[in-house]
């Protein structure tokens, strides 16, 4: 890095930054750049810790210094006068005078803060109101100190007496090795909680564990009785008080992070305290062990409030749009609500209408903007709800980012309202003086749907609300967007012997096309009759999914022909980048393992979720990628007659824009290195295609074959064996069949490869399903004797060894639910029952 200053864009904000090189930790040698890049880096992490608090900051503008010669450092709560003026700022009273907190939601304003070196951000444990106020308390903290002859291992143990009388309450506790002496305990609280409760709260907590354990637990702040004992901290409650942030670097002779852990970290006898390079290591590893206290404690708005899919949709550190929770940047309160309509050449260009209604913007996207005369109704399409902080907005998203593209304010004002329903509105807007606006009455009517992705049409009234004739106004026109080269995605190959197809494709032209399972050596023969050389592509170990894209937005359809578009927001909520032409695409969802192995169990955790707070939630934990192999359709046309080397051509065009998370898959020509390759990797195996056949619809066909080092076999749930022992509130296995010609024929016992979690939601799932008869064949009376008979209605996987010659499988495991299968596609995969 060069130690010289430089003015810098960041998320599209200008910053000056100086002495980059300079030497902020002398121990280490680590540099101010070397802390902007740890602040930038875990931004995503750290800011919804921190967001809508105010911050207090240690400065160390020469850096920490050594153990014999500390640097001098400044405790800051004011901001600085040369701050720029985008940073967010709040003012609160103190005795001798009001102060300008900062307050962290965005990158740009943390790499000010490490520019000037804030080496230690503190905040307190509530969060200020939309209206700028101090906030109840959303979270409390409980700060294990270790007194003389007691470190971390103490703290550590004090830490699980905690967890146990915290669990007992209800309350989920979360820990942070602190990064100086010991350890923090974060727990999100009830709504409606002062913080004089929670003071108390954490008072009687201490007091309780010191009660049971006076010999190493100790609760008065007297220093004459912590010799040997660990202190809980409970005064860090007060309204007044700040505690060290999570991620936060620190002050110390060496860039030691607070650095939120797992409970079995804390088991760990070596248990140390982290540098900052070990929690970016962890980050790109296991994410953040505290996610769900982010934006408000418990997750509780990020989840499930009016805001859950803005966030869900973006990340702080990706996008210059604002975290919700800022209360400042917002307008200032009036008695007329407010409205802001935003250009967005996107990639797409429309205009976001937004009206401020219960504490948010409710948004609309309209193509066309605002109409001009009452005699034209235009289309406006809901979207999800917007922070107030967005009606201030302007600002390029990043490509490949929801919405990506430029946004400026068209115009912008408030609004009398004369009505709002679910499915009319009806308000008199008036823009700014001399604004494109001008003061007009419109009305928002819902014609299709309901919430987000529902349509309206936005009709300007022909007379104003005294019922005078309104005037028409001029019609919208973009503005110049000479600083953004216009995206033109290259032309795809002409598909000149596809026939023209309907929009949107009916079921049938969904139906996916289906691989017969093979080995390695049938598969080399066939590739040597196809005129070889072999087309091999991985197998994803993920769940089939047809793409439907209208140019703007992709659909998602499982094997069964089920809409999953809902559960995979990260894919069917953003602009996927596909072009602007039709198409139907076939692929793999996948989640990947922190090494980036494909992992269906891991999968398991978004295939069955409905509740739109689950999705937000799981959807940052384990965000799923789209593998695309094949298309169907194209700018309206059928591609499926065509080979599958000319398809592939076709999709690669396509996609050649398309979002990180969708991607096209390389082909291989060798059969043995592909296998030796996905062996390495831990692919579940290799697909082996004929280039030159046609696609067939809802077909098993010989032109595509599957070639798995693992042995897996679907198969039908139809009984439940009691548990006993640590499984008797559950069960002890589950009892399976694969059809036959004859019925469902019994496949064994699975009993291994569920974890606690599994058991107990396998438990609820199946139970509505309990039936007296037994749907199977051939179950042994051995088998069935204590048998719990359930309708034979979910497919699962399971990987097995090999089938006894009476066709029951040799040690089985769990490998999860396949709720895209029906139990009639189900059939005996091993290669002794195929055909290659």
């Amino acid at each position: 890095m060069s130690g010289g200053p430089s003015t810098v864009s960041i998320g599209g904000r200008r910053l000056r930054i100086t002495n980059l090189d300079k030497v902020l930790y002398p121990d280490t040698g680590t540099t101010k750049g070397e802390v902007i890049d740890y602040y930038t880096r875990i931004a995503p992490l750290l800011i919804p810790h921190v967001v809508g608090r105010p911050v207090t900051r240690k400065r160390w503008p020469e850096g920490v210094g050594t153990e014999d010669d500390p640097g001098m450092v400044f405790f800051a709560k004011d901001l600085e006068p040369g701050a720029p003026s985008w940073v967010k700022r709040v003012p609160i009273p103190h005795s001798t005078g009001t102060k300008a907190y900062p307050l962290v939601g965005d990158v740009p304003t943390l790499v000010y803060l490490a520019q000037v070196a804030s080496l230690e951000l503190h905040v307190p444990q509530w969060r200020f109101t939309p209206a700028g106020e101090r906030g109840f308390a959303d979270r409390l903290v409980l700060d294990l100190d270790p007194g003389p002859g007691t470190g971390l291992r103490e703290c550590a143990a004090v830490a699980a007496w905690a967890r146990t009388l915290l669990s007992d309450m209800g309350l989920e506790p979360f820990p942070v090795t602190s990064g100086s002496k010991g350890i923090h305990l974060y727990t999100a609280l009830p709504d409606g909680q002062t913080t004089e409760n929670a003071s108390a709260i954490a008072k009687e907590l201490a007091r309780a564990i010191e009660a049971d354990h006076p010999d190493l637990v100790v609760s008065s702040m007297k220093k004459t009785e912590r010799q040997g004992r660990v202190l809980i901290d409970w005064s860090q409650n007060n309204g007044s008080k700040t505690t060290i942030a999570p991620y936060s670097l620190r002050g110390r002779t060496e860039p030691i992070v607070a650095a939120p852990r797992t409970w079995e970290e804390l088991d760990d006898p070596e248990l140390r305290h982290l540098r900052f390079e070990d929690v970016l290591e962890r980050m790109e590893r296991i994410g953040d062990p505290m996610a769900s206290l982010g934006y408000h404690a418990g997750g509780r708005e990020a989840e499930e409030g009016p805001l859950s899919s803005y966030i869900a949709k973006r990340s702080a550190s990706k996008t210059p749009e604002p975290v919700p929770g800022n209360p400042l940047g917002r307008p200032p309160h009036t008695d007329l609500p407010i409205f802001v309509i935003q250009e967005h050449h996107a990639s797409r260009l429309h205009w976001d209408f937004r009206l401020e209604h219960d504490g948010v913007l409710v948004s609309w996207a309209v193509p066309r903007g605002v109409p001009h005369s009452y005699k034209r109704n235009n289309l406006a399409v809901m979207t999800e709800d917007h922070p107030m902080e967005y009606a201030t907005f302007e600002g390029t998203i990043p490509a490949g980012e929801y919405g990506g593209g430029t946004v400026t304010i068209w115009d912008d004002g408030r609004y009398e309202l004369e009505k709002w329903r679910d499915d009319e509105i009806i308000a008199t807007l008036e823009g700014r003086p001399g604004g494109p606006l001008g003061r007009v009455r419109l009305a928002l009517i819902r014609t299709e749907g309901e919430g987000e992705k529902s349509s309206w049409l936005l009709h300007r009234m022909k007379t104003d609300a005294a019922g005078h004739p309104q005037p028409d106004g001029d019609p919208v026109e973009p503005s110049a967007q000479a600083d953004e080269p216009a995206r033109t995605p290259p032309p795809p190959r002409a598909p000149t012997s596809a026939p023209e197809m309907s929009w949107p494709p009916a079921a049938d032209a969904l139906r996916p096309m289906l691989a017969t399972n093979s080995t390695a050596a049938l598969a080399a023969q066939a590739a040597a009759r196809w005129g070889g050389p072999a087309w091999v592509e991985g197998k994803w170990d993920g769940i089939r999914a047809v793409g439907v894209w209208d140019g703007s937005r992709l659909r998602l359809y499982a094997r069964s022909g089920n809409e999953i578009t809902h559960r995979y927001p990260e894919l069917t909520d953003v602009e996927a980048g596909l072009g602007a032409e039709t198409a139907v695409v076939d692929g793999e969802l996948v989640a990947l393992e922190p090494d980036g192995r494909p992992s269906f169990p891991l999968l398991q955790t978004r295939m069955n979720l409905e509740r739109p707070g689950d999705i937000a939630r799981e959807a940052r934990r384990t965000p799923v990628r789209y593998y695309l192999f094949d298309v169907l359709a194209h700018d309206g046309h059928d591609l499926t007659g065509l080979p599958l080397d000319e398809r592939r051509g076709i999709l690669e065009t396509l996609s050649v824009d398309a979002i990180g998370a969708v991607t096209v898959p390389p082909v291989f020509d060798d059969l043995d290195a592909a296998l030796e390759s996905s062996a390495q990797l831990r692919l579940e195996g290799v697909m082996v295609k004929d280039p030159h056949a046609p696609y067939v619809r809802g077909a098993r066909t010989e032109s595509w074959l599957k070639v798995k080092h693992t042995r897996t076999q679907e198969v039908v749930i139809a009984g439940i064996r009691p548990g006993k022992g640590g499984r008797s509130g559950t069960f002890g296995s589950l009892l399976v069949g694969i059809p036959d010609d004859e019925g469902l024929r019994y496949a064994g016992r699975v009993g291994t490869g569920f974890s606690d979690r599994a058991l107990a939601s396998l438990l609820r799932t199946l139970t509505p399903l309990r039936t007296d008869e037994n749907p199977m064949i051939g179950v042994p009376s051995l088998d069935a004797r204590d048998a719990l008979w359930v309708r034979p209605e979910l497919v699962a996987e399971v990987e097995y060894g090999e089938f006894t010659p009476g066709g029951i499988l040799r040690h089985p495991r769990w490998r999860g639910l396949r709720p895209d299968k029906p139990p009639a596609d189900v059939r005996r995969e091993d290669a002794a029952s195929t055909r290659a």
